[in-house]
């Protein structure tokens, strides 16, 4: 029987993420110079957008896994198991320094197949407290399962060793009769 996973943490965000991707857009519409009409309309339906994702944007930190959601028309769900998580980073670039923000990257085993990240966190307020409580966290569950199996290694093992001590007495017994 498992327990129900409890949260530990609740990751909050920070409100410049709005004005991060709402720039983002604009210079991403410049560098690609046939879509500076479209500058102005996508400052009106982003900043629209972005209010409404912000709010539904949620990350909580449990004993055995963390929790993603995100998204207002196409939402995401994700989680991962701590004891998936491979390895946190964090990613800073000169507009993400500008507003303050930085980009936590969750990494598992399956992403590294895949080339990138397996979950990107942009602007979690205390993002390297964040990143700590995750991994102590990941490391007390690595610890337990390795306590776990360890314990049920030696008591498989165990057992074997007595089916092979019958196997062996009942070989004897019948070549001594």
């Amino acid at each position: 029987m498992s327990a129900k996973a409890t949260i530990l943490h609740e990751a909050t965000f920070n409100p410049k993420i709005k004005n991060y991707i709402l720039w983002y857009g604009v210079l991403i519409c410049l560098i690609s110079i046939f879509m500076i009409p479209l500058i102005p309309i996508w400052l009106l339906i982003a900043s629209i957008y972005l209010k409404r994702y912000f709010e539904r944007l949620e990350c909580e930190l449990t004993t055995r896994s963390l929790r993603f959601k995100k998204g207002y028309i196409f939402h995401t769900e994700r989680t991962i198991p701590l004891d998936k998580i491979q390895d946190l980073t964090f990613k800073e670039g000169p507009l993400l320094k500008y507003f303050g923000l930085s980009i936590l990257r969750i990494e598992t085993a399956g992403s590294s197949a895949q080339g990138g990240p397996d979950l990107s966190l942009i602007g979690v307020v205390d993002a390297f407290d964040f990143r700590s409580l995750v991994l102590d966290q990941r490391d007390k569950v690595t610890d337990n399962q390795s306590s776990v199996s360890s314990t049920h290694e030696n008591e498989s093992t165990t057992e074997i060793l007595k089916e092979i001590r019958d196997s062996l007495k009942r070989i004897e017994d019948k070549i001594l009769k």
